[in-house]
């Protein structure tokens, strides 16, 4: 289970694809495409989260932008490709269903403004004339009735696509405390039928033809219908912490502390100190620049800059994570800039997610439903997670120079061997107090309980010639542990070897490492010496010691050679002072053996010495 969950929404961010984009008007939107089309400059850490790898990212612009890259970082987590669900594109609704809750009517918009009966209701209760009453963006709609505002009083009420009421006033004529409290009736008002999403009140500041907006923007969102991941953290016990206008959104409900923001600067600022501070929970944060200052203004070249900034942040938030804490990155809806509308468009959203129970590279294709989040999310800080213990016997045996055998791994991974094979082979082992049996992972139930605890059972995995994914050695690891095998033999991938990809490498067998390790099992690292250069063998005896490995090992014994006293000597001397060498592959008499282990070995694997 994790401990902190960072789960970071960047306002608008859409990748596109929307099945229904259609029923919204938006045909071909992409927010990522548009960003990518301003500059050919990478984004490293989002990569590595998994953005350029998500499946369906076939626009142009981004199979252009990937043809100019000179690398691609790999994704180290999870990613995925996000529909919504909910009838809506708009913030309230996104941000409802990340939390869990399916809205099946959208909210009510206003595309020829609103009804009588509400603008004469907002003039009676704020004492204040109405100007606009459009859908308008929000610039424009000051620079048009800013003056008019300032020489009468009257407030500034508009909407736009999305379902909100929005009402600007200069500070100078309506004070921030008078706006707040304004926004307030009209909360009140916008209910029943009339329930927008969102009441937003936009002050602004400026002279006639130079007006702009100011900070101190401010949501009184519609609470939301029902219980959100948001309430049910909360009611836990746990720490439930707003960055940006995740407050408003959620009208303050489920959450425990706020943290408002004037932008993404700030809110990225927030988000790294965060990382620092000692919680138990989820810290929900919101970079709104991206869709206010960027989408809604059809600025490209902003939005660009802007998802740098955060890129740029990112390395370190990744840095800086702990080992039970967990990483997500999603979006609420799009807002591509290059389109002719300023308004939200229906995209999927991009899912990324690193740390605590995510740090194997997945595709995890396309997902339906923001609500897939909420799940993460509650899983991973209140969900149970049952581990099978046992009791192996794991490097118990200690060897005995007065016998060779004592020092083998008497092994039999024929791809012919059968139950009976195995059987004997545990009698014989036994029989000469060997080391352990090394057998096909296929048979680890059966050698456990053959075995009855009279000797420690081993097997392989990603055998015999390592180039499985990640993730399915990872897989099958594991489930040996927990059907009694302790102790793991894998073969790297040697693919990404002489691919010169050896970052994957050394975190292919870290994770393994940590997974094998905390099934109280050992694990070692099956290198195949007859495939590699000289130079080759010394990196991944540092990268095996590096990764906390137990064992480094020669050969799968399967390869075009098998075990040589250099090779050894070669791996004893380059090998960190935890890790043992295991010589393997062609070992068939004494005294081959002995050569092996006065060279530095400290187990030998064999079938026939």
């Amino acid at each position: 289970m994790a401990n902190r969950v960072f789960l970071i929404v960047l306002d608008s961010f859409g990748i596109g694809g929307a099945p229904d984009a259609d029923r919204f008007n938006d045909e071909g939107s992409n927010t990522l495409a548009a960003v990518l089309s301003y500059s050919d400059r990478p984004f490293p850490n989002l990569e590595k989260m998994g953005l350029l790898a998500i499946d369906g990212e076939y626009d142009p612009r981004i199979t252009g932008y990937l043809s100019k890259q000179k690398t691609i970082f790999s994704p180290i987590g999870s990613y995925a490709r996000v529909r919504e669900l909910s009838a809506g594109k708009d913030s309230t609704i996104g941000h409802w269903e990340i939390a869990g809750i399916m809205s099946g009517k959208p909210l009510p918009t206003y595309p020829d403004g609103f009804p009588d009966e509400i603008i004469e209701a907002l003039s009676k209760a704020t004492g204040r004339g109405i100007l606009c009453n459009k859908p308008y963006s929000g610039t424009a709609v000051i620079a048009d009735y800013g003056e008019e505002h300032m020489k009468t009083g009257s407030l500034i009420v508009y909407t736009s696509a999305d379902s909100v009421l929005q009402i600007a006033a200069h500070e100078d004529i309506v004070p921030i405390a008078e706006l707040y409290d304004i926004c307030t009736k009209a909360r009140e008002i916008m209910s029943g039928e009339h329930a927008v999403g969102r009441v937003i009140a936009r002050p602004f500041t400026g002279t006639p033809g130079n007006f702009e907006r100011t900070p101190r923007r401010h949501d009184y969102s519609l609470e939301a219908p029902s219980t959100t991941m948001l309430d049910i953290l909360k009611d836990a016990g746990l720490d439930v912490i707003s960055v940006g206008k995740i407050f408003d959104l959620f009208a303050g409900r489920g959450i425990t502390e706020s943290n408002p923001t004037s932008g993404n600067t700030e809110g990225i600022a927030k988000l790294a100190s965060m990382t620092g501070r000692d919680f138990k929970g989820l810290c929900f944060v919101n970079l709104v620049d991206f869709d206010m200052k960027y989408g809604h203004r059809n600025d490209i070249k902003g939005y660009c800059e802007a998802m740098h900034e955060f890129d740029d942040a990112l390395g370190g938030i990744i840095d800086s994570l702990k080992d039970d804490d967990l990483l997500i990155i999603t979006a609420d809806h799009g807002c591509d800039p290059s389109t002719v509308s300023t308004d939200h468009s229906r995209e999927c959203v991009p899912l990324l997610i690193y740390g605590d129970g995510y740090r194997v590279p997945h595709n995890m294709g396309e997902l339906a439903g923001f609500g897939n989040i909420a799940n993460i999310v509650l899983t991973a800080l209140l969900g149970r997670e049952y581990k099978q213990h046992f009791a192996p016997a794991a490097a118990s045996k200690v060897p005995s120079d007065d016998n060779i055998m004592s020092y083998v791994d008497l092994t039999n991974l024929k791809t012919t061997a059968t139950t009976e094979d195995i059987k004997a082979l545990i009698e014989k082992a036994v029989s000469q107090d060997c080391a352990s049996v090394c057998i096909p992972p296929c048979f680890v139930r059966d050698a456990v309980a053959a075995s009855a605890g009279r000797i420690a059972v081993c097997t392989v995995i990603g055998f015999p010639n390592g180039y499985s994914t990640t993730g399915s050695k990872i897989y099958e690891a594991v489930e040996a542990c927990d059907s009694g095998a302790s102790e793991i033999d894998m073969v790297i991938n040697i693919n990404f070897v002489k691919s010169g990809r050896m970052d994957e490498v050394a975190n292919e067998i870290k994770l393994i490492a940590d997974a094998v390790h905390s099934k109280g099992a050992i694990l070692k690292v099956i290198i195949e010496t007859c495939s590699l250069e000289e130079d080759e063998k010394i990196s991944l005896c540092h990268i095996v010691t590096d990764a906390g490995a137990d064992f480094i090992k020669t050969s799968t014994g399967f390869g075009t050679a098998g075990a040589t006293v250099e090779d050894v000597a070669l791996m004893s001397t380059n090998t960190g002072a935890d890790v043992k060498v295991k010589a393997a592959g062609g070992i068939r008499s004494e005294e081959a053996a002995r050569d092996m282990i006065k060279a530095g070995a400290s187990r030998i694997g064999a079938s026939r010495l």
